[in-house]
């Protein structure tokens, strides 16, 4: 993050807009928007800012600019045609701790503003870090068309209530459970038809039925998909808003946890091999006691909870005290990785079938059912394969299937960071070891990965691979 978004309260307070032109004009409208008195400094006016003048919404200051015109200034913007003056300006302001826009050249700047969608006294504001404008404007052209009007009476009315509902709920999570209500129900929907009275009526009568017990506890199960946020689905970002403790494991991305509740308290359960931060039954117990707590305890998992993720076990805990929980499958790895990948896992030509195991070791050996493995026309998804790599292709190849079947590994896949190492089981284990690959690693085997040449269609723009480490086809 480059920026700390905040809103400022300049109402009543002495802004200063160097500049005369279109710009200027611009950063004047919506500095007397937001209450500011303000002066501007230039040797010229255009048009509309010579009404303002006669209109006395600004003070005009005739000449060029110069420190000593920043005493008493809350804010400053530079928006002259000579940039000099600009870096003049950025300077003086900065030595004397004023925050300074210099409009185009973010460098200069020690605020940016944003493009803004207002609905107030609810503020959307967005910004590119000075990046790109035209995203930001982009981007807020199209919230003007998503978020009625009205949402601007819904804060108002909110905000009218807002000490009762605080009097009635000592405690704050069911407070915020009760405006989750509201605000998602039909105090909203009547409010956007029009219908205030009705609203504030709906809403008064809910609060007297609502009891201010301690809050009853739950856990969601939420599969967070392979590594990218655009694979979750609606209801488990639905879910990462509400909850009250977040607990997520190691293959849980930084993207997506970056999408839960702000306010929610986070807690690492990562499990690496031969380092466990905390192990599975310390995992399930704690469960039950946020939920026991009365928190909404998320439960945010790698994948799919229910493939390789033990979600079974800790639901099982969950039911055995009588905890309420939801289960929220997500995009599995085996899915989401082929298909970014371009590796189809059946095709009609090439597999009939597919099959997922881990090949996870445990004292150094690997108890899988090979001869089931090693059948013809069949893919074999294999999770957590990496270290166990060149004794699963041996086995493979033991066990009948062709030394030259084709195979592919993949690293964090789906995300900008893909990696993909495709190859034979015969050269694949030497090729992933050159590589210098790193879990979370997808070990897929079989005639589908030989279409990934036609089929590849995703590309990432991070950590391309030399092809000279590769013995076959290679692409990051």
């Amino acid at each position: 993050m480059d920026f700390l978004p905040v809103f400022l309260d300049i109402r009543n307070k002495t802004c200063l807009v160097i500049g005369g032109g279109e710009v200027a004009a611009r950063k004047v409208s919506a500095l007397l928007h937001a209450g500011a008195h303000v002066s501007v400094v230039a040797t010229e006016l255009i048009e509309t800012l010579k009404d303002a003048q006669t209109r006395a919404e600004i003070q005009y200051i005739a000449e060029p600019f110069h420190p000593k015109l920043l005493d008493n200034a809350a804010l400053v913007i530079a928006a002259s045609d000579d940039f000099s003056t600009n870096q003049l300006v950025s300077s003086a302001a900065q030595a004397r701790n004023i925050p300074v826009n210099v409009v185009d050249h973010p460098a200069l700047c020690t605020f940016i503003m944003p493009s803004i969608v207002d609905r107030s006294p609810l503020l959307i504001a967005i910004s590119s870090s000075g990046q790109s404008p035209v995203l930001a404007r982009l981007l807020r052209a199209q919230l003007e068309t998503w978020i009625p009007s009205a949402y601007g009476r819904l804060a108002q009315i909110a905000g009218k209530f807002r000490h009762q509902v605080k009097a009635h709920f000592k405690h704050a999570e069911n407070r915020r459970i009760f405006w989750e209500k509201m605000l998602q129900g039909s105090f909203t929907e009547r409010i956007l038809a029009g219908k205030e009275q009705a609203a504030e009526d709906y809403l008064l009568q809910s609060l007297q039925y609502e009891k201010d017990e301690p809050p009853s506890g739950e856990v969601y199960l939420v599969g967070a998909g392979p590594g990218n946020p655009d694979l979750l689905t609606f209801r488990a970002m639905r879910l990462m808003q509400q909850a009250d403790v977040v607990i997520y494991d190691r293959l849980v991305s930084a993207d997506i946890l970056d999408l839960v509740r702000r306010d929610a308290t986070r807690i690492y359960a990562g499990k690496e091999r031969s380092h466990h931060t905390m192990e599975q039954e310390s995992i399930n117990q704690l469960l039950v006691r946020l939920a026991q707590e009365g928190k909404r305890v998320l439960r945010l998992k790698g994948g799919d909870p229910f493939i390789f993720g033990r979600g079974g076990e800790e639901i099982e805990t969950l039911a055995s005290h009588r905890i309420p929980f939801q289960v929220v499958p997500g995009i599995t790895a085996a899915s989401g990785v082929a298909a970014y990948a371009g590796i189809p896992l059946t095709h009609r030509d090439h597999a009939q079938s597919c099959i997922f195991v881990t090949g996870h070791l445990k004292n150094d050996t690997i108890d899988l059912d090979w001869p089931t493995l090693a059948r013809p026309n069949q893919t074999i998804v294999i999770y957590m394969g990496l270290l166990g790599l060149p004794i699963l292709c041996e086995q493979l190849i033991h066990h009948g299937l062709a030394a030259d079947t084709p195979a592919a590994i993949i690293q964090q896949g789906t995300t900008p960071r893909q990696k993909i190492i495709t190859g034979t089981l015969r050269t694949l284990p030497e090729a992933a070891e050159e590589a210098k690959l790193q879990a979370p690693t997808l070990i897929i085997v079989g005639n589908v990965v030989q279409l990934r040449e036609k089929l590849a269609w995703f590309t990432p723009t991070e950590n391309t691979l030399p092809t000279s480490l590769l013995p076959t086809k290679t692409q990051t």
